[in-house]
């Protein structure tokens, strides 16, 4: 009796899983939606980083060594050119200041040798023992030994003070604007020392003046894309630091020579940046600028979703409904692409209904929400 029960029971169990099978298997199939190819404008942009900084910049720089005794302008103030800077302390080297010494001991003694000789050829000349020429070479010696001396004076004020009274109103020791415009950083504070530009060193940064009234964008772009752009394109520089707002520029600049940086070689370019007055921008912000590479309008085109392409070939292809869920493989030519939706040149009609093959993650978001 008790075999006859669990042997019926498991029959029941049995029918109830092939129930169960029939019932899954007999269920409606995936039904796929479909989308119509649509005519479109299609701009192909490229998207540059960089930043906006002055189109000139000017780098004041001291005429002679020594240590920072005052600074008159900040950071912000407009200029002109000639107005003071900062004001600069001599500090002597004693290497040098040996040596002016020892110039002018050698022209005192040469100026009074000369002297001398003048004076007593001026006594010959008078009493006609001695030509007029003879006389003459005589001051001529003299008048150039007190040049000599008097140089040998002034270089020695120079090293000790930075100035010599025979400048005039000109003092190496006052650092002034060589160009009108916004003070846009002073990098040296006072009681620092710095050092003159010459040949062996590009000398201490004083100041940094910009004419902020025109600014330009640098930025940088792709070996592959480098070759579509074209001097005078027009383009929209965006900045981090003002939202909702993009700067009309114009391209002025493209780099020969690109500079490799993690493995993909970059090239520089430039731009001149229209402003708005109702900004202040500021030198350094960080912009993006937005390039049109391509553009074409009032043509075929479809979302880049609907696309698959082929595991072997990896040509591109959708899938066209030929019936109900029935669909049909058609390879398709494709133009240019933003990204989103891409040109069909060949393939694909605008009757043609193209099959949204990837429900699966369509569903999978929608269960995510």
């Amino acid at each position: 009796m008790k075999k006859t029960i669990i042997f019926g029971g498991i029959i029941l169990a049995l029918i109830a899983v092939l129930i169960w099978f029939g019932k899954k298997n007999s269920a409606s199939p995936v039904e796929y939606k479909t989308e119509k190819a649509f005519e479109t404008s299609i701009v192909k942009k490229s998207v540059a980083t960089g930043k906006v900084v002055p189109l000139e910049e000017v780098e004041i720089k001291p005429q002679i060594a020594g240590i920072i005794s005052k600074i008159v302008a900040v950071e912000g103030q407009i200029v002109k050119a000639g107005d003071l800077i900062a004001t600069v302390r001599v500090v002597p080297n004693v290497e040098s200041l040996n040596a002016a010494n020892g110039d002018i001991k050698n022209a005192k003694i040469t100026y009074d040798n000369a002297k001398m000789q003048n004076e007593r050829n001026q006594t010959l000349f008078d009493k006609g023992v001695i030509s007029r020429l003879e006389f003459e070479n005589s001051q001529l010696s003299f008048n150039n030994a007190k040049q000599r001396l008097s140089n040998a004076k002034s270089n020695l004020d120079i090293i000790r003070r930075g100035t010599t009274s025979g400048l005039g109103n000109v003092a190496n020791t006052s650092i002034r604007a060589t160009a009108s415009g916004m003070i846009v950083e002073i990098p040296i504070k006072k009681g620092a020392q710095v050092i003159q530009s010459n040949s062996f060193n590009a000398g201490t940064t004083i100041a940094t003046i910009a004419d902020m009234t025109k600014m330009i964008f640098e930025g940088q772009v792709d070996e592959s894309e480098v070759g579509k752009l074209i001097k005078g394109t027009n383009i929209e520089v965006a900045l981090g630091a003002i939202e909702d707002k993009k700067f009309p520029a114009v391209l002025n600049f493209i780099a020969p020579k690109g500079t490799e940086e993690s493995g993909a070689v970059q090239f520089k370019i430039k731009a001149d940046v229209s402003l708005d007055d109702k900004y202040f921008i500021r030198a350094g912000y960080s912009a993006n600028a937005e390039i049109v590479l391509d553009k074409k309008d009032d043509i075929l085109a479809i979302k880049e979703a609907l696309l698959q392409f082929d595991r072997k070939t990896e040509k591109p292809y959708v899938e066209i409904k030929t019936g109900e869920q029935e669909f049909e493989k058609r390879d398709i030519k494709l133009g240019i692409s933003d990204g989103v939706n891409v040109e069909i040149l060949e393939g694909v009609t605008a009757e043609d209904e193209i099959k949204i093959w990837n429900k699966v993650e369509e569903d999978k978001d929608d269960n995510d929400d």
